[in-house]
């Protein structure tokens, strides 16, 4: 009887998880997104390899859970930071600036919203351990990861507020990494700029076009013309629409535009522009609204240009947004440099510790930049603010963000365990991939 019981109270707390995750899943996905079937058995497989894809799937759930979570480091309503609202390890990137100088940076603007710094900083926190994880790195060494990436985003943070660095100056190149950085930055150098029009497009007939795949399609005859309307600046050769991409932005369409007699970062001509659907910030739906940043940022491609320029000092001169049959885009250079630090790029724990310490300092840069001196949607900086709530128990703030996102981590395992529940349990009218059909892995 006992044992019946004590089964009883267990099952209980997983199967009221398991409905909020339906419900969560059905009202974002169906009702917010508007995602069709196919669409959702794209984004589903996907987010059925690992926990850490998983959790990349769904910000809304994080977002579900953390509003509802106190802390003592959460910065005040009043004062929210411009956060980049899906912080995490495979958002940070190698890409060329305006100058054309190889940088290392966040690359991932599609939720960028105001909010608590705090929400950028556990997401990330959190991700640090899904991909160790994924590499079987125990959880001592884990921490002694998120202890670098915290610690490296409160000091950089005091240097901003010394004015011993400057956030609109401040990059990050082969010149001051370290580590797996540093030789991402220096062996992309010796890249040819041209590569990425060699892997993607060839010339047939003298003329230049895309090389279609499964990833990589043609587009409909209105696609091509309604497209040709939406920037009519450019002269394009050749239009695709790009499968594949990402996690969370599944289902939302995406186009490779092929244009020439345009002059990129470096100078160079015939380059690869992508245009991408934009929806409302997830963080929207769970944060406290801004009336001010709404009226600034109403169009959602604004929005997105808008939160990529406040925050990398250097933009992408390509940036734009458009709407197109009542959806909303925006645009940017599809950069041939595109790269970021994969698991095979570390080498130790070292490796790790001193990633994660760059990636504070970046974090730490996006939010001192984003503030009053690059928009007047804000009144005071950020750094100050953030400070203020971590500065006098500085130690407190690392060990209960570590406790916090290991508690989180758990949880991860315990959804996941419970979306192949309920994507098995729909059927699979998801139409599961064959691939996991077999494996059962879902």
């Amino acid at each position: 009887m006992e044992e019946a019981l004590l089964s009883r109270v267990q099952n209980t707390r997983l199967a009221l998880r398991a409905q909020q995750i339906a419900m969560i899943f059905e009202e974002f996905d169906t009702q917010c997104m508007q995602l069709t079937l196919e669409q959702r058995m794209e984004k589903y497989n996907k987010m059925l390899e690992s926990p850490f894809r998983f959790f990349r799937g769904s910000a809304y759930l994080f977002y579900y859970d953390m509003t509802t979570t106190p802390s003592l480091f959460h910065a005040p309503d009043e004062k929210p930071t411009w956060i980049m609202g899906d912080m995490h390890m495979d958002n940070f990137g190698a890409f060329q600036n305006e100058k054309g100088e190889i940088v290392y940076d966040v690359n991932d603007f599609d939720e960028g919203y105001v909010g608590s710094y705090f929400y950028d900083v556990i997401r990330m926190s959190i991700s640090i351990g899904l991909y160790m994880d994924e590499q079987q790195i125990n959880e001592a060494e884990q921490k002694l990861v998120i202890q670098s990436f915290l610690n490296s985003y409160v000091k950089q943070l005091a240097r901003f507020q010394k004015k011993k660095d400057d956030a609109f100056t401040l990059s990050f190149t082969k010149d001051n990494t370290k580590g797996p950085i540093k030789k991402l930055l220096k062996k992309l150098e010796s890249c040819q700029r041209s590569h990425l029009l060699e892997d993607i497009t060839e010339i047939q007939n003298g003329k230049r076009g895309f090389i279609w795949s499964d990833e990589v399609k043609p587009v409909s005859a209105e696609i091509y013309t309604a497209i040709q309307e939406a920037l009519p600046n450019y002269i394009i050769k050749d239009i695709a629409l790009k499968y594949g991409s990402g996690t969370a932005s599944i289902g939302l369409k995406r186009y490779y535009i092929l244009v020439e007699g345009q002059k990129d970062a470096a100078g160079e001509e015939d380059l690869v522009l992508e245009m991408k659907e934009v929806r409302t910030a997830i963080p929207a739906y769970f944060l406290s609204y801004s009336e001010k940043f709404w009226s600034a940022f109403e169009h959602q491609g604004a929005r997105v240009v808008g939160t990529q320029k406040a925050m990398h000092h250097l933009e992408d001169p390509h940036l734009a947004y458009v709407t197109m049959d009542g959806q909303e885009y925006y645009v940017r250079e599809r950069s041939p440099y595109k790269k970021k630090v994969k698991p095979k790029h570390y080498k130790s724990v070292e490796d790790y510790i001193v990633t994660a310490g760059i990636m504070g300092k970046i974090a730490a840069k996006v939010h001192a930049r984003a503030d009053i001196d690059y928009s007047d949607v804000f009144t005071y900086h950020s750094e100050d603010e953030i400070l203020k709530r971590i500065d006098l128990h500085r130690d407190l703030f690392v060990e209960s963000t570590i406790l916090q996102a290991m508690a989180y981590k758990k949880l991860v395992y315990t959804d996941f365990k419970l979306f192949k529940e309920w994507v098995a349990e729909k059927g699979r009218g998801f139409s599961l991939s064959e691939d996991l059909l077999e494996s059962g892995n879902y």
